[in-house]
């Protein structure tokens, strides 16, 4: 059997991304399930995961425990992480494409100029903003609460029987 708090962090995943499709739809009208692999997007699937396995952990080895610490120390990183790092280096690609095609631009109107067009754009959805952040945050509260809950009247079930 799986151990519970990586179950809880991988549920926050799948469900995240899952969820990432009709939030992407009710933004654009179009259904794109490519969504459920792709990274950025609402909610942060980072997020959701991180936060899920913080809340399962706290609500079963208590807030004051050195579990407890671990994960929220690793989750505000991931979180961190998400919204900065990541977040810059898709605005990096934005850039790098947009020049990209304006060299080919000029190439093509200039002879003599040479550019070799990228085969491939570099990949732009790579981080989070702060709101999408928050929203895998919250949902992954709602899915470590669920999985300790869950855990718990599942162990009280078996002691009645």
């Amino acid at each position: 059997m799986l151990n519970r708090a990586i179950t809880t962090a991988l549920v926050g995943i799948g469900t995240a991304q899952f969820l990432k499709v009709p939030f992407h739809y009710l933004e654009s009208g179009e259904w794109d399930w490519k969504k459920t692999v792709g990274s950025g997007d609402m909610p942060s699937s980072h997020s959701s995961a991180v936060t899920s396995l913080t809340t399962y952990v706290a609500l079963k080895k208590g807030i004051p425990s050195i579990d407890f610490g671990v994960s929220a120390i690793f989750g505000l990183i991931v979180m961190y992480d998400a919204m900065g790092i990541r977040w810059q280096t898709g605005q990096i690609a934005m850039a790098v494409n947009d020049m990209d095609e304006q060299l080919e631009k000029i190439a093509d109107d200039h002879p003599g100029f040479y550019h070799k067009k990228r085969e491939k754009e570099l990949k732009e959805m790579l981080g989070h903003m702060p709101i999408e952040v928050a929203g895998g945050a919250l949902l992954g509260v709602a899915i470590g609460a669920i999985s300790f809950l869950s855990e718990r009247k599942s162990r009280e079930k078996k002691k009645s029987d």
